[in-house]
């Protein structure tokens, strides 16, 4: 049942105009022509990292209709759920792309992006697996190259010694950081994110946990 299900969403994705993943030809000549090829308008893109079932990307793209979003995932049966609820939505400034992060020079050109949210990430907590933290110095290189100058960077995380982690390395690797908190529901920041919740962290809110937050710049 769980793969007919799974199987299900993949042909889902197949059919849908919001899902760009490999096979459709939009997929390998998207880069750089995102507003022009794909949302028709010259509205700022945002981005979010990790997307999962695009609750965050959907949720923003209804609050802001006068900006683009992408929801970025490699897992495409969580993205089926995201490009459902958009489509039901009639939200037209929303598009998922099915790839791994590492991979995003191959999508997006030099100054393409206005902003990331990176969500509840992996926090890919032992030594050994630090190269793959989404807030690790590579990666950090990969948002530069496509953020515009003064494009900002937000994380939201549950993981205390990750957002620790995260705070350490935006300052060394080009990004200034605006603000933080340790507590984002009960700090001056919480109108950000405006309640939009993830389904982990509804969960992780509900078992007690704080929320931790920092908006960053690009520098220079």
């Amino acid at each position: 049942m769980a793969r007919r299900r799974k199987m299900y969403r993949f042909e889902q994705n197949r059919e849908a105009d919001n899902v760009i993943e490999r096979g459709k030809p939009i997929y390998s000549t998207i880069k750089g022509h995102w507003l022009s090829d794909y949302f028709k308008n010259t509205n700022p893109i945002v981005l979010e990292l990790g997307c999962g079932k695009g609750e965050y990307t959907v949720g923003l793209a209804q609050a802001y209709p006068e900006r683009n979003f992408i929801g970025i995932d490699i897992k495409g049966d969580r993205i089926a759920r995201g490009s459902q609820a958009a489509l039901d939505a009639n939200l037209a400034n929303v598009a998922f792309l099915r790839t791994d992060v590492q991979y995003l020079l191959e999508f997006f050109g030099e100054h393409e992006v206005d902003e990331i949210w990176i969500t509840f990430p992996d926090p890919q907590p032992r030594d050994k697996q630090e190269k793959h933290r989404l807030t690790y110095a590579s990666f950090l290189a990969l948002y530069r190259s496509i953020l515009k100058p003064d494009g900002l960077l937000h994380l939201k995380t549950d993981h205390s010694p990750f957002f620790e982690y995260s705070l350490s390395t935006l300052p060394q690797n080009g990004f200034i950081i605006l603000a933080s908190t340790t507590d984002l529901y009960q700090s001056a920041l919480n109108d950000i994110h405006l309640g939009i919740k993830t389904k982990y962290e509804g969960m992780f809110f509900a078992k007690g946990f704080s929320i931790n937050y920092l908006q960053s710049q690009k520098a220079g």
